[in-house]
């Protein structure tokens, strides 16, 4: 025997004695002993720290690193003497029956152990361990593979045609289904065909998944700053066991596994055999700009004030300062409520314009400024959908909907869309999920199949006025300071979390926001202000990274607010056929909408003046759809004038304090079960 590999056998040994991976396969080995089967392949799990194999010793750790497959031989022997010497599984007979899959716990911070997915030539020729990151874009459902399987020789008087576990068959990584079962092998003693004894085949879990870089994610922008070309391509990665079903489709992961080039018919397909996976999350900014910072400062008399500034000046680069405020704030609010958990407060924009080139691209610009903002282009599903993949089987493929996972999906007019689809849409706002049917016949499959999938994402969308008009007759009993929305079905309109109307209908453009067009049209990177200059996009997306990941609390009075404003519009808002046309989901969206001000704010807790703002904006909105109530807000209640100076600003707060007043009056008159604690000033 080579001493080089007698010496790495011993090195094994002390490694996983020292690392409690040998009380772990004792452990193994006992479930397998206790079940008194005998299989065809006994597979083990090994974890192993590189760093400490290496540390022991260097040339076993370059084995495990650049020769696996050589390397879990090493392990194979070693396993099968320990099991042996102490009897461990009664039934084994031969090494061959042992399967190993080693599970490095991490890789070198190295150039040459990262695999990128939108890198040319990818390197799928070296059978080694690679490290790679992505957003999975497709998942198959979880199908049968052969683990191992027992041959034995049609020879009678061979030697291994008896039945002991001479002749086994285990996958390896990368290889396809042929290569472990099939009728075509011989045996090794006497050439004579060998065939499969079907009771000891072991069969495991199998899942296709379609995994892609990124970058992919700056490719469905609507509007981008960064300009670089690159090349990206989805790669097959196959879960295996218990891997199977550890990946949801449009989550960001990393994984570690060993390439392979797997041959089906005349094509060759790059793929990855995963070893494990891991659910990446990139830290947010730990700060704000310096001119945030003193802007917070100059603004701290007023809760008010910093949230006006910002919406103030936010999108100078599209927009001229101080157009558009009521809708520039509702887009912070929306992006600062964004992430990837399951009970999520989201907030849905649903607006209603004539500028739809001016509002396109205030929305377009926004997405950017988080990493997962998505424009759905209308030619594809904005929700999953299955289909076949390379291999025949059904494949759960990503939308738009699902890559904006803890983001934004900008879904465009919505009066282009056909009637099921608007059906759909409506049931995944109320449910924030959607079900893909999988019928067994069409795939291969014996039964049917529905895939639940979560869908964690606020959705903009807007309105044409000008088309919508054309498309339809206008009713004629609106109430004061309704607005005819009827082209979009009434509960699609409930679900958007706000209906917004923004300022300037076309026929009246502002004539900043003419003159802004004209000069950008001749020189589209011109800073046409000094807000420009001073806020960048990149701060504000650093700002809002920062904000969105800030954990809010609602303070007590804010609460009590909140509670007595839903059950006094319950109940002004009514009528005798249908009951209260205030929708279940509205408390949640005021919470929502405090919490976002709040986080907008750079607090952690929901005072009384955020819940105010969230109030008015949603009182708003509920006008637009409804009517005005008891409560009758102005048709512009957040910014009532233009902000040019700090006058303004105080006038603005005088008249939010008013609104306040005014809202306690209402709560008082129609919830007087409600009791709020406020400050006498």
């Amino acid at each position: 025997m080579d001493p080089e590999i007698q010496k790495m056998r011993e090195v094994v040994l002390v490694y996983l004695d020292r690392s409690g991976g040998l009380q772990k396969f004792v452990h193994d080995c006992k479930k397998y002993n206790d079940s008194k089967q005998s299989y065809a392949v006994y597979r083990f799990i090994i974890s192993i720290n590189p760093s400490d194999i290496a540390e022991l010793d260097a040339t076993l750790g370059n084995y495990i690193l650049h020769k696996p497959l050589q390397a879990a031989q090493i392990f194979q022997s070693v396993c099968f003497v320990a099991i042996k010497t102490l009897s461990l599984i009664e039934q084994l007979q031969t090494e061959a029956q042992i399967s190993i899959l080693l599970k490095p716990t991490h890789l070198p911070p190295l150039p040459s152990y990262v695999l990128s997915l939108s890198a040319y030539p990818f390197n799928y020729t070296s059978p080694r361990f690679y490290m790679s990151e992505g957003i999975v874009i497709a998942m198959g459902t979880v199908t049968k593979y052969t683990q191992g399987a027992r041959f034995l020789c049609t020879e009678e008087t061979c030697p291994f045609s008896e039945g002991r576990f001479r002749c086994i068959r285990v996958h390896c990584p990368g290889a396809t289904e042929s290569a472990t079962v099939r009728t075509d092998f011989v045996c090794s003693l006497c050439s004579s065909p060998l065939q499969e004894d079907m009771k000891f085949r072991v069969l495991g879990d199998k899942q296709i998944i379609e995994m892609i870089d990124a970058k992919i994610l700056n490719a469905l922008k609507g509007y981008s700053m960064d300009k670089s070309h690159f090349r990206i391509q989805a790669i097959t990665l196959f879960l295996r066991d218990e891997l199977a079903n550890k990946m949801t489709i449009g989550n960001h992961y990393r994984i570690i596994g060993i390439p392979a080039c797997v041959q089906n018919g005349l094509q060759a397909t790059a793929c990855i055999e995963v070893t494990s996976v891991h659910l990446y999350k990139p830290n947010g900014p730990s700060f704000v700009s310096d001119n945030f910072k003193y802007l917070l400062s100059l603004t701290s008399s007023s809760c008010w004030r910093f949230t006006a500034v910002l919406a103030n000046i936010f999108a100078s680069q599209v927009v001229p300062p101080g157009t558009y405020n009521t809708l520039k704030l509702a887009i912070l609010l929306s992006l600062v409520q964004t992430c990837e958990k399951e009970n999520a407060d989201y907030l849905d924009l649903l607006i209603m314009t004539s500028d739809t080139v001016v509002i396109d691209r205030l929305l377009n610009y926004s997405l950017c400024l988080l990493p997962r903002g998505i424009r759905h282009p209308p030619s594809s599903d904005i929700f999953p959908s299955v289909s076949k993949d390379k291999h025949g089987s059904a494949s759960v493929q990503a939308c738009s909907a699902v890559l904006a996972k803890g983001g934004i999906c900008y879904i465009g007019d919505l009066s282009s869309y056909k009637k099921d689809k608007l059906e759909l849409l409506q049931s995944v706002l109320e449910s924030r999920t959607t079900t893909v049917f999988i019928p067994g016949k069409k795939y291969g499959e014996e039964a049917d199949q529905q895939v639940t999938v979560s869908v964690q994402t606020n959705f903009w969308s807007f309105v044409d006025v000008d088309s919508s008009s054309k498309k339809h007759i206008q009713k004629e009993n609106f109430l004061i300071g309704q607005m005819d929305v009827s082209l979009i079905p009434v509960n699609l309109v409930d679900v958007f979390g706000l209906l917004i109307y923004n300022e300037f209908p076309s026929c009246r453009l502002s004539s900043p926001v003419v003159h802004h067009i004209l000069k950008k049209a001749i020189d589209p990177e011109a800073m046409l202000y000094k807000a420009s200059q001073q806020f960048r996009t990149q701060d504000y997306e650093e700002f809002i990274l920062f904000a969105r990941n800030l954990h809010v609390e609602l303070s007590s009075e804010a609460e009590s607010l909140i509670q007595g404003y839903y059950l006094a519009s319950r109940r002004v808002r009514r009528d005798s056929i249908h009951g209260s046309t205030l929708s279940a989901s509205a408390l949640k969206i005021l919470i929502s909408l405090a919490k976002a001000h709040a986080k907008l704010s750079l607090r952690q807790t929901v005072l009384v003046e955020d819940a105010v703002i969230a109030v008015l904006l949603l009182e708003s909105s509920l006008t637009l759809k409804h009517g005005t109530s008891a409560l009758c807000v102005a048709p512009n209640p957040v910014f009532p004038f233009d902000l040019s100076d700090e006058n303004s600003l105080q006038q603005r707060d005088v008249h939010l304090m008013q609104c306040h007043h005014h809202l306690l009056k209402f709560i008082a008159a129609y919830s007087p079960g409600i009791q709020i604690n406020t400050n006498e000033e």
